[in-house]
C-alpha cells in the first residue's frame, strides 16, 4: 500500500458555542482557523490530498481561494451537518467519500498542530504500522483522578498523597489527529483499529477551540506566537 495519506477535513456550518467559528476572523487573519488549518496542510510533504467535508459556502469559498490542485471539497448532506449528528454518523460515512489508503482526520480547531507536527506524526505512524495499525494524538494525564468515590489512577492503602511522578499515566485523546486506512474505518466502523499508537502532544500543541474563551485564548497565543516567529527572523 501506498504512503500517501488523504486528509480528512470536517468543517459544517451552524456552531452553536462559537458562531462562524471556523472562519470568523483569527488574530487578524481573514478565514480565521479555516484558512490557517488548510495552509498548514498544504505544506505538509506527505499529505496527498485534502478533503474538505462541509455544507458552508463561506469555507467552499476560503479553500477554492487556495487555487490547490491538492484540494478536494465534499459538499457534506445536511443530515449529517446538523449539531445532533453524532461522531459515529460522520465515521462512516468518512469511507463512502475517501479513496483507499490511509486517511488522517484533524480539525480547524487545533491551530497549533503545525506542518513540521504532522509531517513528525504520519512519519511515526508508517514507522510503526507492523505493531500498530492506527494512531491517535494524547495528552498525558499524570496527576490525581478520581471517580465518584475514589482515585483511580493510585492507591490510597499504600501511599495517600504518593508523588506525581509516580502516578500511573492516564492518556486524555486530545482530537488533534487520527490515522488508519479507509480499510480499518469499514471493518470496524471507527477512526481508530483494535491496536492504535498513542503519539503523545504537549498541552499546548493539542490546545483544542471548543468556547468562545477557547477562541480568545488562542487568539492571544497565536499573535504571541507568530510574533516571536517574525522577530527571530529579522533577527
Amino acid at each position: 500500500m501506498s504512503k500517501e495519506i488523504n486528509v480528512f477535513l470536517p468543517m459544517r456550518a451552524g456552531s452553536e458555542r462559537i458562531p462562524r467559528k471556523n472562519t470568523k476572523k483569527f488574530s487578524g487573519i481573514d478565514g480565521g482557523l479555516c484558512s490557517i488549518k488548510i495552509n498548514q496542510l498544504l505544506q505538509c510533504k506527505l499529505i496527498n490530498y485534502i478533503f474538505v467535508s462541509t455544507n458552508d459556502q463561506n469555507v467552499i469559498d476560503i479553500a477554492n481561494s487556495f487555487d490547490s490542485r491538492k484540494i478536494r471539497i465534499i459538499k457534506r448532506p445536511e443530515e449529517l451537518s446538523s449539531s445532533s449528528t453524532s461522531t459515529d454518523d460522520l465515521i462512516n460515512y468518512v469511507p463512502e467519500i475517501m479513496p483507499d489508503g490511509h486517511i488522517l482526520w484533524t480539525h480547524v480547531t487545533s491551530p497549533f498542530i503545525g506542518p513540521d507536527i504532522y509531517d513528525k506524526i504520519i512519519k511515526t505512524y508508517f514507522n510503526n504500522l507492523k505493531k500498530y495499525d492506527s494512531l491517535m494524538t494524547v495528552t498525558k494525564i499524570q496527576k490525581f483522578i478520581w471517580n465518584d468515590t475514589k482515585p483511580i489512577n493510585y492507591d490510597r492503602s499504600i501511599e495517600k498523597w504518593p508523588r506525581t511522578q509516580t502516578l500511573e499515566p492516564l492518556w486524555e485523546i486530545n482530537s488533534g489527529v487520527f490515522i488508519t486506512t479507509r480499510k480499518i474505518y469499514k471493518k470496524h466502523m471507527d477512526r481508530v483499529g483494535v491496536r492504535p499508537y498513542l503519539f503523545e502532544l504537549s498541552g499546548d500543541l493539542a490546545f483544542d477551540i471548543d468556547w468562545m474563551s477557547d477562541f480568545t485564548t488562542a487568539e492571544e497565543i497565536y499573535k504571541r506566537l507568530n510574533n516571536t516567529k517574525l522577530n527571530t527572523t529579522l533577527d
